[in-house]
Order: structure tokens, then C-alpha cells, then sequence
């Protein structure tokens, strides 16, 4: 019996024309490749490819076995894409946007409950910005987002799951790790705030805090990326302030002090309004079954959530 598989070894060398460009292409051994279409021949009793002119050449036999073969994989094609398309439509699914890097050190476990309580409903991620979640949203690109800014509009219901607290992002040898350090002290070294677009964003919270409590930051470095303003912290370019459970991604040298007074970073969930879906509910559930779990506190929504 010919499988599929030497089925598209057969159409690749006639298509090529050459046992070398068509092992290149399907990315194995010539040797092993020639075999496979020896044993076709074996199989059928004839010779397809007439391997003494260049380019190599299909005999008659060859051409009848080329144009099957070439509908054989056309069905299997289109028979698994409607499988796929079957499997997909059959099996609900629930898309989350959420902020790059904000939120992936505790994501692996709201996956991994999420999908406990619901093996039934595919949840899938999406990276995109708060601005980004919100165009998502009303087009129904995904169900819900997760970011750090506190949106207003009326065609959405934020839920602000938790605030974090935010630490000093210090460069090497800037005093002990853990101790507090005052806001005025951080207004008076070069402030990195990321990400410069879009906005609003983490970068606005950042300034409003200092702002509210009637300072302004001496020197202001804008970035596109945590990722960029830890790596200019630990080369002694500045501070920045970060949410408690981002410091992972600092480098081991980088100080990560509190802020005094205290900061905090809030964790907002945005979705459609008079949204009542299981999977959104069962989101909610997640978050308040893990909170409760880490023993941070829940708001009153995450509190119905476990009722």
C-alpha cells in the first residue's frame, strides 16, 4: 500500500524535476528519498521517472500516476482543514488579551486552573496593548482583557482585580535589597519609563505617582519595553519602578527595594458589558480560586466569584 507520505515524496521529485532540489525542499537524505520512489516503482511494477535525461522526466506511467497522486493529497488536504475547521467551531473558545511581559510569571497557573474548571473551552492568548484590547474588544477579536491601565469606556466593564504593589528597580549597589526608599530620593536620579507608545500606560501611572505627591522626576528616559528599561537599570542608566512580580526579569545585580510611600500597579480586566458567559465567569473563578490560594485579598467581585 503507498502512504501519503511517499505520495508527496513522488510529487515533489516530478515537480522539481531533480532527486536534489526536491530532497532540499522536503528537508531529507537524497539516498533515503530515492529509495522511497524505488519502492513505489517496486510496488506498482513500472518505471515512473526516467532518471536518464535532465531534468529527470516521468514516463507515461508517471504522468497517469502524477495527476492521482496530485488528487490523493488534495482530498487528504481538504479533508483535514474541514477537520480542523469541525474541531474549532465544535469547541468553544475563550481569547484573553493580555499586556506582553506583565503578566507571564503566574500565567502558566490561570492556565493550567482555568483549564480545570473548564477542560470543555479552549482558552487561548493573544499579546496586545490596553489601547489594543479595547478596539479587540468591541469587534469581538477576543473575550476579555488583562492590563495594567484603568480604562474608561462605555461599551466595557472593568474589574480591577488586585492592586500590586510596585518595587524600585535600583542599579547595582544601591543600597540594601528590601529597605524602602523614598519617592523624593527616586524623583532625583534619571527615571525610566517604559512603554514610550501607546498611550495611556504603565509609564503614565508611574508619573501620576509621583506627581500626586507634589514631585517631578529631575530626568525622564521613555522605552518601548520592561525588558529594555531592566537592562539600562542594570547598567546604571537609572530607576524605574515595577510591579512586585516582574522583579524575575531583572538582572541578578539589579536592587529591588519598596517604594515609600507605597505604590501600587493595578491588575484591570476589561470586558464587553452585560457580558454573562460561562467562560468569562469561569475566568473570574480562577482568578479568586488562585488569589485566595496566594493569599492576596479579593475584591468583592472575585468574592462572588467563589460563591
Amino acid at each position: 500500500m503507498i502512504d501519503t507520505r511517499r505520495l508527496r515524496y513522488f510529487v515533489a521529485v516530478a515537480s522539481e524535476g531533480s532527486f536534489t532540489r526536491a530532497s532540499e525542499k522536503l528537508n531529507i537524505a537524497q539516498p533515503p528519498l530515492s529509495r522511497r520512489i524505488q519502492e513505489i516503482e517496486e510496488e506498482l511494477g513500472t518505471l515512473l521517472i526516467e532518471r536518464s535525461s535532465r531534468p529527470l522526466t516521468l514516463t507515461p506511467a508517471g504522468h497517469l500516476f502524477y495527476t492521482h497522486a496530485l488528487q490523493v493529497l488534495e482530498r487528504q488536504d481538504r479533508m483535514e482543514q474541514a477537520m480542523q475547521r469541525f474541531v474549532t467551531a465544535e469547541r468553544p473558545r475563550f481569547t484573553l488579551g493580555l499586556v506582553p511581559s506583565e503578566f507571564y510569571v503566574r500565567l502558566p497557573q490561570i492556565v493550567r486552573r482555568f483549564r480545570t474548571h473548564d477542560p470543555d473551552t479552549e482558552l487561548v492568548l493573544t499579546e496586545m496593548n490596553s489601547l489594543e484590547q479595547v478596539e479587540a474588544l468591541k469587534d469581538s477579536r477576543i473575550d476579555a482583557g488583562l492590563g495594567r491601565v484603568r480604562i474608561e469606556d462605555p461599551a466595557l466593564q472593568r474589574e480591577v482585580l488586585r492592586e500590586e504593589r510596585l518595587l524600585a528597580a535600583l542599579p547595582p549597589g544601591s543600597g540594601p535589597a528590601n529597605e524602602p526608599v523614598d519617592l523624593a530620593e527616586l524623583a532625583r536620579i534619571p527615571l525610566i519609563l517604559y512603554p514610550r507608545q501607546p498611550r495611556p500606560s504603565h509609564a503614565d501611572l508611574v508619573l501620576s505617582i509621583f506627581r500626586d505627591r507634589g514631585l517631578e522626576p529631575s530626568e525622564i528616559v521613555e522605552v518601548r519595553e520592561l525588558e529594555t528599561a531592566l537592562i539600562m537599570v542594570s547598567a546604571g542608566a537609572g530607576a524605574c519602578l515595577i510591579p512586585a512580580t516582574s522583579q524575575w526579569l531583572a538582572h541578578p545585580e539589579v536592587i529591588c527595594r519598596p517604594v515609600r510611600p507605597k505604590a501600587v500597579s493595578p491588575i484591570v480586566l476589561l470586558h464587553r458589558k452585560n457580558d454573562s458567559s460561562q467562560p468569562l465567569a469561569t475566568l473570574m473563578r480562577t482568578f479568586a480560586s488562585l488569589y485566595a490560594e496566594w493569599g492576596y485579598p479579593l475584591p468583592p467581585r472575585l468574592s462572588q466569584a467563589l460563591d
